[in-house]
This record gives C-alpha cells, structure tokens and sequence, in this order.
C-alpha cells in the first residue's frame, strides 16, 4: 500500500444522552470496528476525532459481535478512542476522506457544529471522500459547499429512515427525523427495507442505512481512496 494515501478520518458523537429521555446513547460501536477493519485490511491509515475531543460515549456495545469484541478488547483502540481529538483542531488537508459514524448522539451535536460544516466542505471541496451511516448522515444536514448549495442536494443518499426510527420508538425523542431533514435538503433518498443493508454511492459522498451497512459503507470509502485489499 502506498504510504502516499492520506489517513481516513473517523469522527464520533461527543453527545451522551437520547434528549429529554435521559437514556445514554453515543456512538454506535459497530459503526467504528467494522469500518475500521476494512481500512486496517486494506492498509489504509486511519484516524479518531470527536466533537468535544476526548473519550465519547458507546452506544451498542455488543461484545457478542466478533468485530467489535476483538477492538473492545484490545488496548491500543481502546487508548485511541480515549484520545480523539476535537473535530476543529483538525487539519482538512491531512486526510484523505471523513466518515461520520452514527448512534443516535450524533442527532443532537452534528448537525449543528460548525467544526463538522467547515471540515466536510473542505474535505469534499479538495477532492475528498465523504461518508456516514445510520444516524452519521446527520452531519450532512447542514454542510453547505462555497457556492451556498447543499451537499447532498441533487445526490443520492441512504439514511437511517423514519420508518426505522419508528420501530426503535425514538420518533418523539430525536430532534428531527433524519431521512425527511436529508429530504427537504433536496437529497434523493435511497430507502431499503429496515435492517437490510444498504450503501449508495454518488461520485465521492458515500452513506449507508444503518448499522448492517456498516461494513459496506467501509468497503465503498476504501475503494474511493485508492485502496484495495
């Protein structure tokens, strides 16, 4: 693998609790480990960062899950994640891709953090890959490009969708129903049935449904940076 390709950037929630509910939420594990085996797999470097930096909260934490047993387990990831750094204190420049990982924390600090806006924009504006699953495409709702228009207007796009977001019974508890706020942002969902997975790519914005995408959505970033296995 060539050292020449830059490090792709995984960035999670910093946000620890589902609304007024009070019940924890934060990063949805699988959608770190199993991205993150992809790249590894591949040779592809890769990086942590958060909103606030630190140690965000884990949502799903099923060690019953091979992957994210081997990474829970192991201390260097562990170590790693108990360092991210904070999203604005990052270099766009530096990376050759940025991958939202999803859980539903990711509702309430994405879409508003200016730090997730600017370092999409300059991201993709460079010639980057962006990517997100599940509740990550939260981060897109708000990243505009240079010319004003929204990133994922006219584009493609899969997102945890209201239908399932219904079946988990957090309608009333998320700000905002995601794939409708993606809709009215002008992207043209890519609904599949709930929990199959699904990836959809269009020219260099990768998103995947749901946790079962996750892995698929890996494969997608991977191929886009330049990078087999």
């Amino acid at each position: 693998m060539s050292n020449a390709i830059k490090p792709i950037l995984i960035v999670m929630t910093s946000h620890g609790t589902r609304g007024k509910s009070g019940e924890p939420t934060g990063f949805y594990l699988s959608e770190v480990t199993h991205p993150l085996a992809v790249f590894e797999a591949a040779g592809l470097p890769v990086a942590f960062a958060s909103i606030q930096g630190g140690e965000p909260p884990v949502d799903g934490l099923d060690l019953e899950d091979e992957t994210n047993a081997r990474y829970w387990h192991d201390a260097e990831f562990r170590d790693r994640i108990r360092h991210t750094r904070a999203l604005a204190e990052i270099e766009p420049a530096d990376y050759s891709a940025i991958f939202f990982a999803g859980g539903h924390g990711a509702m309430w600090d994405f879409p508003d953090s200016a730090a997730v806006q600017d370092k999409t924009r300059a991201i993709w504006e460079g010639g980057g890959v962006v990517g997100a699953v599940c509740h990550g495409p939260a981060a897109l709702v708000n990243v505009t490009l240079s010319d004003g228009s929204y990133l994922v207007a006219d584009r493609r796009v899969a997102a945890f969708t209201d239908a399932e977001e219904e079946a988990v019974g957090l309608t009333e508890v998320v700000p905002f129903l995601l794939a409708s706020r993606l809709a009215e942002r002008g992207a043209k969902l890519q609904p599949a049935a709930d929990w199959t997975p699904q990836v959809v790519t269009d020219d260099r914005l990768v998103t995947g449904q749901n946790p079962q995408s996750a892995t698929g959505v890996g494969e997608a970033l991977r191929d886009l940076v330049g990078a087999r296995p």
